[in-house]
């Protein structure tokens, strides 16, 4: 890879955005007539406030920060937070309406599939295209391309042209131009979720080796991903910055107690036969939803279920999903009969867990009624009961096991 000539100061700002806003109107019609009366005002010196107007609302909204080489700054949020619409201000390829935007050095983006890229041209000369908008000679173009081919992966369809590449062939090509050329601040939105495994893990370990080179600016709706490489983060909403800082634990876990706390229970499947009345966590007490629990201890659920025609008690399982929605647990209670009951009535169970080493967060326990250990299912209900871990250490891993130093020694 050709040497960087460039100067690197440590701990410079590379990016300083102040106050920036940006505003759109919902309607097509409306939205030119403001843009006219807008150019007018821009053109008479118009130093008047522009306010909200009818129809419209604000996507981005006084967003502050500043990002130094060395930083990664994670910007997360639901869809129509106004993180794209961020990202497209600080590519240039918007105006914001408001504030103002001070970008130092090259600028790498992949924010948007194929973006950059001219279909028709071939891989290959679309490399020579890039290279040029970030002010490479092509020589030193050249010297680099063998090395963005090879890291895309792509020798055999290099010179294909680029409409022809799946969605994961142009992530391959837009990420190996943004990184290999040295960008001094890097932009990725999304777009790396359409890759594979093996090639995430191969661009997280090239950010990894330019990053004290580079600020960069990662999107994503991945927070194992955010929490692997940013050491700064925002949390968008409507536009604005709910939370921003160093805290990166934090601001995810803000993230997920919006949606996870505003989640509702809701029936999988039934056959009618059986229906929860009450699912609960027996001296626990319950907070927005979330039993709070200390990691480590030891609960009771207590788990009340109506039967409506069932003849003999029927088989309970539970299966606890993590933050991400992954299954990570399943728990199958012992000592369980299958006595007969009579119809319409109320069965109630009472499930003991011991020593709950899951990681701090937030799960959710779905509930399974079936006809036996085998399975036929009656029942299935997800989030019937949702737990809240408590502990200091913030892990990213489903379990954070008991463990202790027995003896350390040097020599």
């Amino acid at each position: 890879m050709l040497k960087s000539k460039r100067i690197v100061t440590d701990k410079e700002v590379l990016v300083k955005v102040e106050g920036l806003s940006k505003k759109f109107c919902k309607n097509l019609k409306t939205s030119l007539w403001y843009g006219v009366k807008d150019l007018v005002s821009g053109v008479t010196g118009s130093t008047q406030e522009r306010k909200l107007r009818s129809k419209e609302f604000w996507a981005v909204k006084d967003i502050n920060f500043e990002l130094r080489r060395g930083q990664c700054l994670g910007l997360i949020g639901h869809n129509g937070a106004g993180k794209s619409t961020l990202l497209k201000i600080l590519n240039g390829l918007i105006n914001p309406d408001e504030g103002k935007v001070t970008i130092k050095g090259r600028v790498g983006a992949l924010i948007e599939l194929g973006a950059g890229f001219n279909p028709i041209l071939s891989g290959r000369e679309n490399i020579y295209n890039n290279g040029a908008i970030l002010g490479f000679s092509r020589k030193e173009i050249d010297d680099k391309l063998e090395t963005i081919i090879e890291f895309a992966e792509l020798e055999e369809f290099i010179d294909m042209p680029v409409q022809h590449y799946s969605s994961g062939m142009k992530v391959r090509l837009g990420f190996a131009v943004a990184a290999q050329m040295e960008p001094d601040v890097l932009i990725i939105d999304e777009v790396l979720a359409v890759g594979d495994l093996g090639f995430i893990l191969k661009c997280f370990k090239t950010i990894d080796a330019i990053l004290p080179h580079t600020a960069v600016i990662f999107v994503s709706h991945n927070m194992p991903m955010i929490s692997r490489i940013c050491n700064h983060i925002i949390l968008m909403e409507k536009g604005e910055a709910k939370f921003q800082g160093e805290n990166v634990s934090k601001g995810i876990d803000y993230y997920y107690n919006k949606f996870l706390t505003d989640e509702k229970a809701n029936v999988v499947f039934t056959d009618n036969s059986v229906s929860l009345n009450n699912a609960s966590v027996l001296n626990v007490e319950c907070i927005d939803s979330c039993y709070n629990i200390k990691w480590g201890s030891s609960i009771q659920l207590n788990l009340k279920i109506e039967n409506y025609n069932l003849t003999r008690k029927p088989y309970i399982s539970l299966a606890v999903y993590d933050k991400e929605q992954r299954a990570i647990a399943e728990i199958y209670p012992d000592n369980q009969s299958f006595d007969a009951i009579k119809k319409d009535t109320t069965i109630e169970y009472l499930v003991s867990l011991e020593h709950i080493y899951l990681s701090k967060g937030i799960y959710n326990i779905t509930l399974n009624v079936s006809e036996d250990a085998a399975f036929n299912v009656h029942y299935k209900l997800h989030k019937a009961i949702t737990l809240k871990v408590e502990h200091e250490k913030q892990m990213w891993t489903p379990f954070l096991l008991n463990s202790k130093l027995i003896n350390s020694s040097s020599k």
